[in-house]
Order: C-alpha cells, then structure tokens, then sequence
C-alpha cells in the first residue's frame, strides 16, 4: 500500500471514529431531550425559579454600570425638584439617576427587586413541595441543602441590595444591623467594626457591594449548576414510566420548548407589574441620615419572622455578667430562628436516622401517605407563619382597631400553641384521607344509585376504578418500626432505645394499603354488581 493510500486510510479511520463519537453524544443528548417528565404544575416551580434567578441577574449586570457605591457627599442637581440643594451621598445619587436619567433604568430597577422576590417566593414553594412529597430523601438529599443554601443566599443578597441605595429606608436596615451586631457577646463591636469599617451608617456600602454584586450571586449560580449537573447524570431525575411500574401520566414532550413557554410567561408578567407597580420609590424615603428613621419601615418579607420573632420577645430579657450586657431580647429571637432554619435543613437526616430506610427513593410520596411528617411540615408553617405575622403587628392593631398589647399576647399563644394544634389536625386529616382512599379502591364511586334486582336484592351501584387511579391509590410504602436487637451483653445503649421510641411514634396507626386478596374479592364483587345492574 502506497503511502498516499495509507494516510488516506487514516483520515478516513478518524473521521469515522469522530461520526460514532458524535453519533452516540446526539443520541445521549436526545435520550436527555426527551426524558419524561410528570406533567403537574408542582414541577413548574422550578422552572419559575430559573426564569426569575436569569432576570435578575441580566438586570443586576445592567444595573452596576450605572450604580456608585460611594458614600462621597454631593450636592443633588438632578430632576427631582424636591431633593435639589440636597447634600446626599454619591450611592443615593447615582440611585436617583437610574431611576429618572438611565434610559430604561426604572423598569431595570423594577425589574430586578420583583425578580428577586418571585425567585425567593419560588424557592420557599418549592422546598414545601420537596418537603410534601418527601423528594428530599435520597439520593436527593443533595439537592435538599441546595435548596436551602440558594435560600440563604437569597435573602443575604435581598438583604444587602436593601441597603445599597442608601436611603432612608436602608439607613434604617443599617441601624437594626448594627444593634444586632453589636448584640452579640465578646464580638459584637468587632463585627460592627467589620462590617461599616468605622464609618456608621454609610460604611457598610463598601463592605456589602461586592458581596451583593459579585459573592452571593456566584454562590447562586455555582448552587444552580450543581444541581444542573446532577439532574443531568441521573442523580436526582429517575424514569417517570420506570419508576411508577409504566402507570406515570407524563408529558414525553421536547423539555426545551416547554421551559420556553413559561419562561417567556414568567419573563412577560415580570415586565408587566415592573411596569404598573412600583416597588422601594427612594425618591419619597430621602437620603439617609443617623439621627432619623422613615415611618413605617418594615423588614423584607422574606426576612420579616426575624423582626416578628423579636416582637414577641417580653420586654426586660437582659442580665449583666462578666462586666458585659446580654441582650437576650435580641439573642433568644436570633438563636430560635436560627435553630429552626437549622432543624428544617437537617431534617432529612433525622427522619433517616429515625426510620433506619437507607434505600433509594425515586417516587414522590402523597403527603397523605405519610402523617406525621406532613403535620410536622404543617407545624413548621404555622409556626414560622406566627413569626411572619408578628412583623406586621403595628399595622395589625392599626388596620383592624385592635389593641397592640391584645395582638402581641395573641400572637404568642399562636406561636405556641399553633404548631401543635396544627399538628394533630393533619395528622388526624392525613389518616382520614387514607382510610377514604382504602374504601374507594374496595368499592368504587358512589354514584348515589340503589337498585333492585331480579332475585329482589337491593344493590348500590358504584363506579370502578380505573386502572390508574386504582394502582396510585394503592401504591405506597409501609415501613416497619425500627427494631435494634442487643449488644453481646443484652443491653441496648440510650440512644437506641430513643431512636426505636421515635420510629414507633413515627409509624404508629399507619394505614395499610389494600391487599392483592382484597383487591381481587373487590373485583370479583364489582363484577357480580355489574352483572345484577346489566340485567334491569
């Protein structure tokens, strides 16, 4: 063979090689196109979410060319007649001018805050319904922290974009910040140190910038990748038809163009309200200034169960010790609310440390299906919802003509007793459901129809159950009590008879599912009725 014949051989061999390598990689792309996805409208929480975290990002990156985190002082000369002659700093300045000189910068701005809140309101619906339907087990207990780690960097970068335009609303933020900081123990004044750089208020700009800017939205994105790449290598997607036996109602639909519809419809109504409602008019809060505090200054919405929790503290929680002031009006709300964002990230590692289940679960559970954590879930609402409430106290008793005091004492029996009694209702709903389900899978329908038959016997007629709904109201897992047998010695340790105590609470008065021999006299007695019925 020539050597001409020989290295047209080989380019012949490579290209080969290279069309069976991208053979295969289309293949496995359209295998990933064209997965099944179940068609409810839980899963487009998710898909909200990406769309608002993209908007506000997009607007973000627009918005830092014009903004100026300077706390340098000016003299305001621009078009809002109200502020003119106005000493201000540069930050609240360059504020102005986006909003009223920036072509397009009020509806950028606009958009950014309302995105960032629907990004937020998306995430916390959508770790409810991770939470519901159990889909934080594993081996999507990864993508549980995910979740609350976008939280948490959600609400810290809300948190510092509130206090960038240095108003007097964020003048305002910047005073509670320093309180809380300086409240804490032994560090307190190091942190305010810290973070307003011996410049209060206006110090804490050049300090929470960046982290606004460039820290906390990497953090979000770095989270939102990594939960992209596990999606995408199976880890937290499993087969809708393999998982569900082939009974899975899904929608086998290109998943790109249907991401496009709603983001399009997300990206639309973001633009809308950015348009007709307004939301932090600087221009009407004025500059910030140490020895003043706007009226009616509220936290964010996302963060208002830290003001409530505070609210709801008795006034005269301090004591003096080791020559320093302890502040438990500030510490006890701080460590309660910390203890329960905490308890609810960990939760998924003390329900498997409880039920002792290791094995994989793929499936999303009825929230029925599983009482006690539903009424922990419902007890975690109420009581963070008491929380929320309480931060609107002041507004409460203005609104309604009620007593402060009446709404605080109210509030804290809420708080209290709400989780409980919240509790036992679903829980005791939960199992009532289950039992309904039970008699629909053995009887069927009522169709409110009674009839006689030939033989003279009187007969219900009710109707069926297709195979579907049969098969999703039957198909459940029942897990047994965790039993831990003895040591050498006989003994078992404290902690192993706690962890049994709680698997027995966990599961106690499960509802069993219909056995395959009730399922079958339940068909044989709907054929009998069919039979009796068809002859009248």
């Amino acid at each position: 063979m020539s050597a001409g014949s020989a290295r047209g051989s080989q380019i012949m061999d490579r290209l080969a090689e290279a069309f069976q390598h991208r053979t295969r990689a289309g293949a496995r792309l359209r295998r990933w196109r064209l997965h099944a996805f179940t068609d409810t409208w839980s899963v487009l929480l998710g898909q909200i979410l990406v769309a608002s975290f993209l908007v506000c990002i997009l607007t973000g990156a627009f918005l830092t060319f014009f903004y100026d985190p300077s706390i340098a002082r000016v003299i305001y000369d621009g078009p809002f007649d109200s502020l003119r002659g106005v000493e201000i700093s540069r930050a609240y300045e360059s504020t102005l001018e986006i909003a009223f000189e920036v072509r397009g910068g009020f509806l950028m701005r606009q958009l950014h805050r309302w995105s960032a809140n629907l990004m937020i309101a998306a995430l916390m619906m959508l770790i409810l319904r991770v939470f519901f339907t159990a889909q934080f087990r594993w081996p999507r207990t990864g993508t549980w922290l995910v979740l609350f780690g976008a939280l948490f960097a959600g609400m810290g970068a809300g948190l510092t974009g509130a206090v960038l335009p240095d108003d007097l609303l964020a003048g305002s933020s910047l005073a509670v910040l320093d309180g809380l900081l300086k409240s804490v123990p032994v560090l307190g004044a190091t942190l305010s140190t810290l973070v307003f750089q011996g410049n209060f208020p206006g110090g804490a700009i050049a300090t929470l910038y960046p982290v606004h800017a460039f820290v906390l939205p990497g953090i979000l994105l770095l989270l939102g990748l990594w939960a992209l790449a596990s999606a995408i290598a199976g880890r937290d997607r499993a087969d809708a038809g393999r998982a569900t036996g082939g009974h899975n109602r899904a929608a086998r639909v290109t998943p790109a163009v249907r991401r496009l519809g709603v983001y399009s419809f997300v990206v639309g109504g973001l633009i809308l309200v950015s348009a007709t409602v307004t939301v932090s008019p600087v221009w009407d809060h004025g500059p910030a200034d140490p020895g003043n505090t706007s009226a009616g200054a509220g936290a964010l919405w996302y963060l208002a169960f830290l003001d409530g929790a505070q609210k709801l503290i008795p006034p005269g929680w301090e004591f003096v010790w080791l020559g320093r002031t302890w502040a438990l009006a500030l510490l006890v709300p701080l460590a309660v609310s910390g203890a329960f964002l905490l308890a609810a990230m960990l939760y998924p590692f003390l329900e498997r440390w409880i039920t002792g289940v290791r094995t994989a679960h793929h499936r999303p559970t009825r929230p029925r299906n599983a009482p006690n954590r539903t009424a922990i879930g419902v007890a975690g609402v109420t009581f963070y919802g008491a929380l929320w409430a309480a931060a609107g106290i002041d507004t409460l008793a203005l609104t309604f003509g009620v007593a402060f005091e009446v709404l605080v004492w109210a509030l804290r029996a809420v708080l209290l007793l709400g989780p409980v009694v919240g509790f036992v209702l679903t829980r005791r709903i939960c199992i009532a459901l289950q039992r309904k389900d039970r008699e629909l899978v053995l009887h069927g329908h009522e169709t409110g129809k009674v009839v006689r038959s030939s033989t003279g016997e009187y007969v219900e007629v009710r109707t069926p159950l297709d195979a579907y709904e049969r098969w999703r109201l039957v198909d459940y897992e029942i897990i047994e009590p965790l039993t831990i047998e003895p040591d050498a010695n006989g003994r078992l340790r404290w902690r192993d008879r706690l962890r049994m105590a709680l698997s027995r609470w966990y599961y106690r008065d499960q509802i069993q599912p219909v056995t395959p021999a009730e399922l079958r006299a339940a068909q044989e007695r709907d054929a009998i009725t069919l039979a009796l019925t068809s002859d009248l």
